[in-house]
């Protein structure tokens, strides 16, 4: 029976039908899909652009609700939501997203949900024409390098610019917030690289960065991080930015800043630049690394020297303009440097 759904749902996809149903479907291994609801081309009425940030380790019910509406849950109108996940296959995937947003949430007509499990499925056409149709995408966890792996200089990447050209929502979570930035830690060796490791030695070789992914005019010259208090993920997103800062050419409209999600926190970004922090925990932040002045010692096999770093900690009742980098009625505010490759903070 499992067998013969499978089927249909194969047929279905391959013909270009929805159905109102959750199934799964492979298409020659190199991605899955889960549909839940109904994909119905029927567009809102109105979307809008905006970018949702969240830092990981469980969703934030208002923060999807706000995203929901972003991309045209208005009225009597539903939109559809893709969701874009990946794979190497190594772990079982699963839809975690459909049951939670058509059926807690609300407010949408469906959640597609794709799991790409090789570079392949970046330019199947019918992968390609449901993220053109979708009123808003989020991208799922997961493991970062295979975002820019699977994605770069493919079909998928120019549609995600383009349904953000669009003035549609786009968000993510975890290893999909981590490549949302105009530069991004790919965590090609490893995801689970510290603070201290990155601050005794900025050119290690598992610090893998790349600067030429997405392109995105609310995040030009950012570089994000999360489970940032939870895994204690400042002194390396410091060195993050210290490394951009020594390897692009200064930007003056778009200086280089950090911006770190703690977990179950989300950082809502209006097509303007403005946003508001939300969050599913009580002291849930966004923050906001900002150097003053370039690094002094930053070369390969050397600890990390950078004085006076600019740490500006947004919360539930502060006002961001990501834009000009400004937070007002910040939650904490305070100064730190890295001497030798050791972190210190004054307020």
């Amino acid at each position: 029976m499992m067998y013969l759904l499978k089927y249909l749902c194969v047929l279905l996809l391959a013909v270009g039908w929805q159905c109102d149903c959750h199934c799964i479907v492979a298409a020659a291994d190199d991605f899955e899909y889960y549909l839940t609801g109904d994909a119905s081309d029927v567009r809102p009425s109105r979307t809008e652009g905006a970018l949702m940030l969240s830092g990981g380790g469980g969703s934030v019910d208002d923060a999807f609700r706000w995203f929901l509406q972003k991309a045209g849950n208005h009225g009597s109108d539903r939109p559809d939501i893709v969701v874009l996940k990946v794979s190497d296959r190594s772990e079982p995937t699963a839809d975690t997203f459909g049951e939670y947003l058509h059926q807690k949430i609300g407010g949408c007509d469906s959640v597609e949900v794709i799991v790409f499990n090789t570079r392949n499925a970046a330019s199947h056409l019918k992968v390609l024409d449901i993220i053109r149709n979708a009123d808003g995408i989020y991208l799922g966890g997961g493991k970062q390098f295979l975002y820019v792996d699977y994605w770069k200089g493919t079909p998928v990447q120019e549609a995600i610019h383009a349904h953000v050209r669009s003035g549609k929502p786009l968000g993510g979570s975890s290893a999909g917030l981590a490549v949302l930035g105009e530069f991004c830690y790919t965590a090609h060796i490893t995801a689970r690289l510290t603070s201290s490791q990155a601050m005794q030695n900025p050119f290690d070789k598992s610090i893998t960065l790349e600067k030429d992914f997405l392109h995105l005019d609310l995040t030009r010259g950012v570089l994000t991080d999360t489970h940032f208090t939870q895994r204690a993920r400042l002194g390396r997103l410091i060195t993050f930015v210290s490394r951009m800062q020594a390897d692009s050419q200064p930007n003056e409209k778009h200086p280089v800043v950090g911006i770190g999600i703690d977990e179950r926190t989300t950082l809502c970004v209006e097509a303007n630049g403005h946003a508001h922090v939300l969050s599913g925990i009580p002291d849930g932040r966004a923050w906001f690394v900002i150097p003053e002045k370039n690094p002094e010692v930053i070369r390969a096999g050397d600890p990390l020297t950078i004085r006076d770093v600019k740490v500006v900690c947004a919360g539930s009742g502060s006002e961001v303009d990501l834009l000009k980098r400004v937070v007002s009625k910040a939650a904490t505010e305070m100064t730190v440097s890295v001497m030798n490759g050791d972190l210190s903070t004054s307020p």
